[in-house]
């Protein structure tokens, strides 16, 4: 779910297409998800270990989005750390 709700953020925000961000989204959370069953971990590993690939996730699909936008340089730089700031951040408590 909250995959879900960090990609519709990414679709609103960024102007990606809805196929593109499917591909690139959804096989992620069920990968770190079997990732971290496989390794038995539990509590605050488990936590760290979502987190980061979580993070990974996001830095792979903003890096795209960056190369489909031909952005390089410091513009790369910078629309690569926001976009992964922006799909880690979690949702603000109503």
């Amino acid at each position: 779910m909250k995959k879900l709700v960090i990609a519709l953020t990414c679709v609103g925000a960024f102007g990606w297409s809805a196929s593109a961000l499917a591909q690139s989204a959804a096989p992620e959370a069920p990968d770190c998800a079997a990732k971290a069953t496989e390794k038995k971990l539990a509590g605050a590993a488990l936590n760290s270990f979502m987190k980061k690939c979580e993070r990974d996730a996001a830095t792979v699909s903003c890096e795209a989005s960056a190369a489909e936008k031909k952005l390089a340089g410091a513009a790369k730089r910078s629309f690569t750390k926001k976009c992964v700031k922006d799909a880690t951040q979690k949702p603000a408590a109503q």
